[in-house]
């Protein structure tokens, strides 16, 4: 439930279309939904704007199908992250409204438009795209109208400024690059609205799986910068979405 449908309850309520037993049961699972295995955040959509995310990754086809489901059920937008194939074809085979992402790694099912701002998902390189695609569906979802500009890296970085003004004219910027992870000062010193830098594990052995390019975007110069863990690609698309948000309404 979100704001537009309990206050819509609430409405019918006051008028005497919905009984006060009626709207207590419609109410009754709020603030969250038991079972067993999992205590879904049934209320979080009202509190936060968005519904709560399933990390996928860990959890069984079982799992993944009541808490989807109660999801669902609900009518409440579900975003599975960190999906395998074998259990994206058991929610897409139960829930055929859904689409899974093979490169994000994500399912997602729209059950209520939202509305976002602009959002520009920025990769250093080709490599670094699933971590990149992973912020932009998440982006999406939550209403965010999104921009790639992919591989633009430092290597060539006549190829970020060509696309400097594009980016510009988001109300916020991912920058997700492995390696040293230079994209996001050199992104940051180049536009005046906030990045979000996620660094990446694509580099060779001295990037130690990502520590080096975090440790670069943690120590960045420019102070526009905040940086995500490594290959949170999720944290960082929700993150600029709710930061676009906020600037689409002023």
């Amino acid at each position: 439930m979100d704001e537009k449908a309990l206050r819509a309850l609430l409405g019918q309520v006051k008028t005497g279309k919905v009984s006060l037993d009626d709207a207590v049961g419609k109410l009754k699972d709020l603030p969250y939904a038991e079972l067993g295995y999992a205590t879904v955040d049934t209320h979080r959509n009202l509190r936060f704007g968005f519904p709560e995310v399933v990390l996928g990754e860990p959890k069984t086809v079982e799992q993944l199908l009541g808490i989807v489901g109660a999801l669902v059920e609900r009518k409440q937008t579900v975003l599975v992250t960190r999906l395998q194939p074998d259990k994206a074809e058991a929610l897409v085979a139960r829930f055929p409204k859904g689409e899974y992402h093979p490169v994000a790694r994500i399912f997602h099912l729209a059950q209520r438009k939202v509305k976002a701002g602009r959002v520009a998902i920025v990769t250093g390189g080709t490599s670094d795209i699933p971590v990149a695609e992973e912020a932009a569906l998440t982006a999406q979802a939550m209403g965010a109208d999104v921009r790639r500009v992919y591989d633009v890296g430092v290597a060539g970085i006549h190829r970020l400024l060509r696309r400097r003004e594009e980016i510009q004219e988001c109300h916020v910027a991912v920058a997700v690059a492995g390696m040293e992870g230079a994209l996001a000062s050199a992104l940051g010193g180049l536009v005046g609205i906030p990045v979000v830098a996620v660094p990446t594990s694509v580099g060779y052995g001295a990037n130690l799986g990502g520590i080096s390019a975090l440790l670069s975007m943690v120590n960045s110069c420019a102070s526009n910068v905040a940086t995500m863990n490594i290959d949170n690609g999720f944290g960082g698309g929700f993150y600029a979405a709710l930061i676009s948000r906020t600037k689409g309404r002023s």
